[in-house]
């Protein structure tokens, strides 16, 4: 805090010099009167105390100074300017500058407004109190400048995939100086700045490398300013790369999958680039298109199939970055067959119907057709020995008995011993037409 003296002299000798001089100079002195006059009238400060504080505006606005006194005693107060101007003693405004208007006076404070602060303004203010001894304080007001103007520069407005391009942004004539930020999309980038000073304002170049793809086409690259002065202040420019084709084969029918002979095979090509394919070109590999192909702007059709036409087929797309392709390979297989089983008279037909809508597993299902007859076979042989000897077993039940042989047959009926030996040996009907003899 600074202190001040105030002039000594006779108040009528300065009353004296005020009438008698020119007019330009009349007022000053008036003014010097009238406060040799407060200061006379005013007793001593002891205890008085000068608050302020610094201000911060943006170029434009409106700056608000104020002068307060704590334990205040009537003690007169003025606002002086950087150059030590009075702007206001009391409520009276000895300055010109109409841009500082009264905004409230009393006893303990007097409140200046400055409208359309530019940077002329910045610098120190001054509050003084007229006490004895006089108490001086300051308060300093800082001028925040924003970006006068803001450009972003794109080396080349068309870039190839792959390529590296150069951006640049440029605020101009900020205070203090700005800090620039780089997005790409959502995603922050970093760049390279350089600060330029001149007469207290600052100029900002940031430099950004970026190497584009084909995802970077129409996604924004944007510049955006930090700076106390600003909020969201920003510039943007949409990138536009150009990339080869894109290039996409699909099935049109059948719409399974599934190729057999006889069936008919669309294809379509599907092909996205920067510029656009014009036009797109069938060919197969390693042999000419089937005679019966038609190819119908980015279709081909192939009706008839057969075996003849397995092969891979490829669809070709160009544009003046460069070209791309996709291959589709085409394996036919046999149409849906049907296999009957071995039949016997003791079963009945079953037809055994293979149906196959993989690829990958038709040979799997022609084994597994072999192993069906193989084992219908067996199991038909199985049941008709079965059959064979239940049948021979019923055979053998309903004649079982007893059986006698010649030698025994009469030896019931007989006396004795002998006469049944001599029965069993020529029966009982015959035993007289067997009779021998022995001399």
């Amino acid at each position: 805090m600074a202190s001040a003296v105030l002039p000594s002299g006779s108040l009528c000798a300065a009353a004296a010099a005020a009438a008698a001089a020119p007019p330009g100079l009349r007022l000053r002195l008036r003014l010097l009167l009238l406060l040799l006059s407060a200061a006379a009238l005013i007793p001593t400060g002891d205890g008085q105390n000068l608050i302020t504080e610094d201000v911060t505006v943006v170029e434009g606005e409106v700056a608000t100074i104020s002068c307060r006194v704590k334990n205040s005693d009537d003690s007169v107060i003025q606002l002086l300017n950087p150059n030590r101007q009075t702007i206001y003693f009391r409520d009276f405004r000895p300055l010109k500058d109409s841009r500082f208007q009264l905004v409230n006076f009393s006893n303990s404070e007097l409140r200046v407004s400055l409208t359309n602060v530019s940077i002329s303004d910045e610098g120190r203010y001054f509050c003084q109190l007229y006490t004895d001894p006089p108490q001086e304080i300051y308060t300093t007001i800082t001028v925040l400048v924003p970006p006068r103007n803001l450009m972003i520069d794109i080396q080349k407005d068309t870039a190839v995939e792959g390529e590296e391009i150069e951006v640049n942004c440029t605020a101009m004539a900020s205070k203090p100086a700005t800090t620039i930020r780089w997005f790409k999309g959502n995603k922050e980038l970093t760049g390279k700045s350089e600060v330029e000073e001149w007469s207290d304002m600052y100029t900002v170049t940031s430099q950004l490398m970026l190497t584009v793809g084909k995802e970077d086409d129409g996604v924004p690259v944007i510049c955006l300013v930090d700076h106390p002065a600003v909020k969201d202040m920003q510039t943007q420019r949409y990138l536009e790369v150009q990339y080869k084709p894109q290039v996409h084969i699909q099935l049109t029918y059948p719409p399974q999958g599934l190729t057999r002979e006889g069936d008919t095979l669309e294809l379509t090509c599907e092909a996205i680039g920067k510029p656009q394919p014009v036009m797109v070109n069938w060919v197969r590999l390693d042999d000419d298109l089937p005679q019966h192909a038609v190819v119908s702007g980015s279709n081909l059709l192939i009706n008839n199939l057969n075996k003849t036409d397995n092969g891979t087929y490829r669809c070709e797309a160009s544009n003046v970055v460069g070209t791309a392709h996709s291959d589709y390979t085409l394996y036919v297989y046999d149409p849906p067959t049907t296999i009957p089983p071995p039949t016997t008279t003791t079963t009945t037909t079953t037809i055994l119907t293979i149906i196959t809508d993989s690829r990958a597993g038709e040979e799997n299902s022609i084994r597994a057709v072999d192993h069906a007859v193989i084992g219908g076979v067996v199991a038909v042989v199985v049941f008709a020995m079965l059959c064979l000897l239940i049948i021979l077993g019923r055979y053998f039940a309903r004649h079982k008995g007893t059986y006698f042989t010649h030698e025994a047959k009469g030896a019931d009926d007989a006396a004795d011993a002998d006469t049944a030996i001599i029965n069993a040996e020529g029966g009982q009907n015959n035993s007289e037409e067997k009779k021998e003899y022995f001399i």
